[in-house]
């Protein structure tokens, strides 16, 4: 066990969590009347998080690929907190969709519903597909990426979790590219406990899937990229024989 790196593990998530309420205080006066205000807050706590971990846990953060600057839909893979700031700090307009529960949470839910988020309600499904969807044509007008994690949840490094319906029908209605992405950094940011583990977390943005392909070919060429590129980059960490197969 690493002391060191527990003592520097909990000094990092006790200051992390302490700058989301006073950064998200600074940029409230922005962020009210201003959607662009709510967007450079988010991404000023999100280069927070990843310039302190740079030298607090010695946890670099790097991001591969090309990120889209054009309006398309983003599916990523979800281990970590850490792989959301990653993604939102790369693209320039990302839009994500994401649980309901999250609109209620201090600072993060009332500058997501400033953004203008899509929130579902994962209980429902049907009903969740509907509304996303409807919420997804409201904000057409406005031109960006949006994300979603297309197995529904975080899943730890190694875990096989299968990929829903809701991307592929994204896909369709939005008639744009899909750019999967992949990632390692519930390697060094784990969904519970607090150590963190220093090295290098990387998204990375895979080209793009085109749009016209159908539903079923489109999930399973989306599954394939990504899966196949995450488990790369698992075993580039030197530690993916703990995680087991993907």
């Amino acid at each position: 066990m690493n002391i060191v790196q527990w003592i520097r593990s909990i000094l990092f998530s006790a200051q992390a969590t302490v700058m989301l309420p006073v950064i998200g205080l600074l940029y409230a006066p922005w962020a009210m009347v201003s959607k662009r205000g709510a967007y450079a807050g988010c991404r000023a706590y999100a280069r927070w998080v990843i310039w302190s971990a740079g030298w607090m846990i010695n946890l670099r953060c790097e991001v591969r690929g090309t990120p889209p600057d054009m309006g398309c839909l983003v599916a990523a893979k979800h281990q970590s907190f850490l792989d959301i700031l990653m993604i939102y700090n790369a693209l320039p307009a990302a839009k994500f969709i994401m649980k309901s529960q999250l609109r209620y949470s201090p600072f993060l839910g009332q500058y997501a519903v400033k953004m203008q988020m899509v929130f579902v309600d994962r209980g429902k499904r049907g009903a969740a597909i509907n509304k996303m969807l409807a919420d997804v044509r409201a904000g057409d007008r406005e031109p960006g990426q949006l994300v979603i994690y297309p197995q529904g949840t975080r899943s730890a490094p190694g875990t096989v979790m299968p990929y829903k319906v809701g991307t592929a029908i994204l896909y369709e209605q939005l008639k744009q590219p899909c750019y999967p992405v992949a990632t390692n950094a519930g390697v060094f940011w784990p969904r519970r406990g607090l150590y963190r583990r220093a090295g290098v977390a990387v998204v990375d943005f895979l080209p793009p899937i085109s749009p016209g392909m159908g539903r079923d070919a489109f999930v399973a060429t989306l599954e394939k990229q990504i899966e196949a590129a995450s488990t790369k980059l698992l075993e580039e960490t030197g530690v993916g024989h703990l995680y087991g197969p993907n």
